[in-house]
């Protein structure tokens, strides 16, 4: 299915790439404007987080009964994991309707894939009851495909690091500025704890929207307190559940899940946070993959994490969460590691010094803009990480499964999204 939609409509993506809006709201237009006839919006961008952001906010709307659509970007394995249609993923025959729609409406004029797929979500979720669209940004946001939104309920700007900066600029301040792109005049406007020159260009176009502002650290408060979470604003005070998705860093989407819910559906009932907070599930985030045909080649007693961090402020809290792994439950650290020829491998794996004893470097499967596995192991190398390639991860897990452990290790693969996602078909476990 993925690769029949880049197929089938490859040949419409404009020559040079051209972020604007004009051809998604053209073809909208055609449609007859689905985007306006969607449930109550929660529209997020962020360079990392955005995606566990709206894991969150799922899984407390669910829990106090709500019909929830969720778009999010990119997959893992199956097209169809970008669109949840009331709790349920998209199935083959309505989103074939759906594309098959889209692609006649559009006839043959110039519109990327993000935009037609994009399209065709927000027809589907114009035809499905729902009580909330969580709407995730794919790229920056000011002109990003999802950016149609006329007055969304709230927006939320999950932390903004280094990403993309042939599309964005090359400086966080310049990404920042595309990030806010999705805040709009009057709609309240959550923002998660963010480096200052980040911060100071997303306050400055808050305040020339007069977006109302919801700062972590300045109107919501989050900390860990004897292994829960407590959460706190000016509507009181909330002790939960300990996040299930892993790293502390989860501590600051989940607040910034809440204060979006506090604000759009103020009154949920404490025990629905506590419930969505323990409940979450987010694929290729810190996953612990426990069996399957690729994880069983492992060594005995190993550990095996799975995420799709890709960039320097990823391979950080990644590193940070891997540091509290080893001080609660000592394991040799040992990855795989595949990264993107676009993306700055040198700055993630930096982060994994003297914390990661090996790295093997391996390629993405079928993805023609994969750094060659000699490249990565290069960088690691240089990171002062001891390294060298194999052909798969399954190779990979078969060097380690081969070697003497005191201690079975804690094997942790990472660098990207694709390879996250290749992990999770050969393992035969798709996210449902």
């Amino acid at each position: 299915m993925t690769d029949a939609i880049t197929q089938r409509f490859a040949p419409l993506h404009p020559r040079l790439v051209d972020l604007s809006l004009g051809r998604i709201e053209r073809l909208l237009a055609d449609l007859g404007h689905p985007q306006a006839k969607v449930p109550p919006v929660i529209h997020v961008a962020g360079t990392n987080g955005k995606g566990s952001t709206v894991a969150f906010m799922r899984a407390i709307l669910e829990a106090a009964g709500k019909r929830v659509h969720v778009y999010t970007s990119p997959h893992l394995v199956r097209f169809n994991e970008r669109i949840r249609l009331a709790g349920e993923l998209v199935d083959d025959a309505r989103l074939d309707a759906a594309l098959d729609e889209c692609e006649r409406v559009n006839a043959g004029q110039s519109i990327s894939v993000f935009e037609i797929t994009t399209a065709a979500a927000f027809l589907l979720f114009s035809q499905t009851p729902a009580d909330y669209l969580l709407l995730e940004v794919g790229l920056g946001g000011r002109f990003d495909a999802t950016n149609v939104i006329a007055k969304p309920a709230a927006s939320v700007i999950a932390p903004v690091s280094m990403d993309h900066p042939e599309f964005l600029g090359a400086t966080v301040d310049k990404i920042a500025f595309e990030k806010a792109g999705i805040l709009k005049a009057g709609v309240p406007a959550v923002i998660a704890a963010q480096p200052d020159e980040a911060l100071r260009v997303i306050e400055r176009e808050a305040i020339r929207l007069r977006a109302p502002r919801h700062l972590e650290g300045r109107d919501y408060f989050v900390r860990a307190e004897n292994g829960r979470l407590v959460y706190e604003d000016e509507a009181g005070l909330l002790d939960l559940s300990k996040p299930r998705l892993p790293g502390r860093h989860q501590y600051g989407n989940a607040a910034a899940a809440i204060a979006a819910l506090r604000i759009v559906a103020p009154d949920l009932p404490a025990r629905a946070f506590d419930a969505g907070l323990a409940q979450a599930q987010w694929p290729a985030r810190l996953q612990r993959l426990r069996g399957g045909p690729l994880i069983s080649r492992a060594p005995a007693g190993a550990e095996v994490w799975l995420d799709g961090a890709h960039n320097e402020a990823g391979g950080r809290v990644l590193a940070e969460a891997m540091a509290d792994f080893e001080e609660a439950a000592p394991r040799p650290l040992v990855m795989i590691c595949g990264t993107l020829s676009a993306k700055d491998t040198a700055a993630f794996l930096a982060h994994f010094k003297g914390l990661a004893r090996e790295v093997i470097a391996v390629p993405i499967p079928g993805e023609h803009a994969a750094r060659p596995a000699e490249e990565v192991a290069a960088f690691a190398a240089r990171a002062g990480l001891s390294a060298r390639v194999a052909a798969d991860v399954g190779a990979a897990l078969d060097v380690f499964a081969a070697q003497d452990w005191p201690q079975p290790p804690r094997i942790l693969i990472a660098g990207s999204l694709y390879l996250a996602g290749a992990v999770l078909a050969q393992n035969d476990s798709p996210p449902t």
